[in-house]
C-alpha cells in the first residue's frame, strides 16, 4: 500500500484538468514502467498537447488483459476545499485529492502492481492503457482504440477502472450532447410581428424534447439503473440582447442518457424532423435566412455485457461482490466493447457520488481491495 499511496500522491500532483496538457503525467508513467522494462508507446493528439499512453508487460500477442483509465480530471474551480487538491492528503482512512477517486486511484494500483507482474510468468500479456479527455466526451480514447486495432493485437478482456466501490459494474447508458441554435430576426418589440422570435421558435423545439422524455418514462425498463429508463433533458439556454428587442438568437443544449435498447439515432432525427419540418418553415415565411443548427457536442455508446460472461464471474469471485451493478454514468467501456468487440467490465476503488466534488477522496481500504484484485487479474 505504500508503493500505492505514493504513486497516488504524484499522479494528484500533476493538474490534468481536461483543458490543461497532461504531458508531464504521461512523462512519470514512461518513466516509471521503463524502471521495469516495460515499453510504452504515445498516442498524441494532433496538437501534440496531450497524449494517450499504450504499455504492454509480457509477451506481445492475442488474448491480454487491457486496464483502462483517463489522465484527465474536472476543474475545482469554484470548489470550497478543506485540503489542498493537488497535494494527496491522508486523514481518516481516507486520501484525498483531485482525481483520487475519478480515477487516478485505480492508475495508482495499476501501477504499483507493475514490478510484480513484471516478473511473472504470464499466462497472457497486460496492456495498460491510459487516455486523455475522457471528462469531456470520451475524446482521447478513441484514437488509442485504433491505434490497439492497428497494432494488431486481440486482447480478451478489458477493465475500466471507473469509481464503482470495487463493485463489478456490467451495463451502463449511453449519452449524447448537442447544441441547437436558432437564427431569427430582430426587431423592435413594439413591433414584435415584424421579428421572428428565436428564443419562442428554440422554446417550442425544448417542449418537444421534454414530450420525448415523458414518452421514454414510459419504457422500456431496467429495473437495475437507479433511473430505469432513457431520459433526455434541457440543461442550458442563452437567448436574447435587451428586453425591448424580439430576439434573432438563441441557443440551448441538451442531453440523452439511453438503455442499450434505444437507438440514439432515433431520438435525434425525431427532434430534428421536427425542427426541420415544422418549426422552419414557420420561420421562413417571415425572414428566407432563418436557420436551425445542431452540433454535437460528445457521445459515446450504451455498454452491457451478460452476467453469465467468465470475465464477470472472475471479477465477482476476485471481488466478492456478487450484486447486479449497472449505472447511469457513462464510461470508455462501450467504445472498447464496440469498437474492439472486447468484453468489458466497469470496476475500481472510490464511488462515484464523490467523484467531482470538492474534497474528493478514495478510502485506503478500496484502494487495497483493487490492488489486491489487479494482481490476481494478472496471471
Amino acid at each position: 500500500m505504500s508503493d500505492t499511496k505514493q504513486i497516488l500522491a504524484d499522479l494528484v500532483s500533476f493538474d490534468t484538468t481536461s483543458r490543461n496538457s497532461n504531458l508531464e503525467l504521461v512523462s512519470y508513467v514512461e518513466t516509471y514502467l521503463a524502471r521495469f522494462g516495460v515499453a510504452s508507446r504515445r498516442i498524441p493528439d494532433l496538437a501534440g498537447h496531450k497524449a494517450n499512453l499504450w504499455a504492454t508487460i509480457g509477451e506481445y500477442g492475442d488474448g491480454g488483459i487491457i486496464l483502462s483509465g483517463h489522465t484527465d480530471c474536472v476543474p475545482v474551480d469554484g470548489q470550497a476545499w478543506s485540503t489542498e487538491p493537488y497535494a494527496l492528503t491522508e486523514k481518516d482512512g481516507r486520501l484525498y485529492g483531485r482525481g483520487a477517486c475519478d480515477m487516478k486511484g485505480f492508475l495508482a494500483s495499476v501501477l504499483a502492481a507493475v514490478p510484480e507482474i513484471s516478473r511473472r510468468k504470464l499466462s497472457r500479456p497486460v496492456h495498460i492503457a491510459m487516455s486523455y479527455d475522457e471528462e469531456t466526451g470520451c475524446i482521447g480514447v478513441r484514437p488509442l482504440i485504433t491505434e490497439i486495432a492497428r497494432l494488431g493485437c486481440r486482447p480478451s478482456a478489458c477493465i475500466v477502472g471507473e469509481p464503482t466501490s470495487m463493485g463489478v459494474v456490467t451495463a451502463h447508458k449511453g449519452g449524447r450532447a448537442y447544441r441547437c441554435s436558432f437564427e431569427g430576426l430582430e426587431a423592435h418589440s413594439s413591433l414584435s410581428p415584424r421579428g421572428v422570435n428565436a428564443i419562442q421558435f428554440a422554446a417550442r423545439l425544448v417542449a418537444i424534447i421534454d414530450e420525448l422524455g415523458e414518452t421514454l418514462a414510459l419504457g422500456p425498463h431496467d429495473p437495475d439503473f437507479d433511473v430505469g429508463h432513457s431520459t433526455i433533458s434541457t440543461n442550458m439556454i442563452e437567448g436574447g440582447s435587451a428586453i425591448n428587442i424580439v430576439p434573432r438568437a438563441c441557443s440551448f443544449e441538451f442531453e440523452f442518457r439511453n438503455t442499450a435498447d434505444i437507438d440514439p439515432d432515433v431520438l435525434f432525427d425525431r427532434i430534428q424532423q421536427h425542427a426541420d419540418e415544422v418549426l422552419l418553415p414557420l420561420m421562413r415565411r417571415k425572414h428566407p435566412g432563418a436557420s436551425i443548427r445542431f452540433e454535437q457536442i460528445y457521445e459515446y455508446p450504451a455498454f452491457e455485457i451478460q452476467d453469465g460472461h467468465p470475465l464477470v464471474k472472475q471479477a465477482r469471485d476476485l471481488t466478492g461482490c456478487n450484486s447486479r451493478q449497472k449505472v447511469a454514468f457513462g464510461t470508455e467501456a462501450g467504445l472498447f466493447q464496440r469498437d474492439l468487440a472486447l468484453p468489458t467490465i466497469v470496476c475500481g476503488p472510490g464511488s462515484i457520488a464523490l467523484a467531482h466534488r470538492p474534497d474528493e477522496y478514495v478510502t485506503i481500504a478500496d484502494l487495497g481491495a483493487c490492488d489486491a484484485f489487479i494482481r490476481a487479474m494478472c496471471v
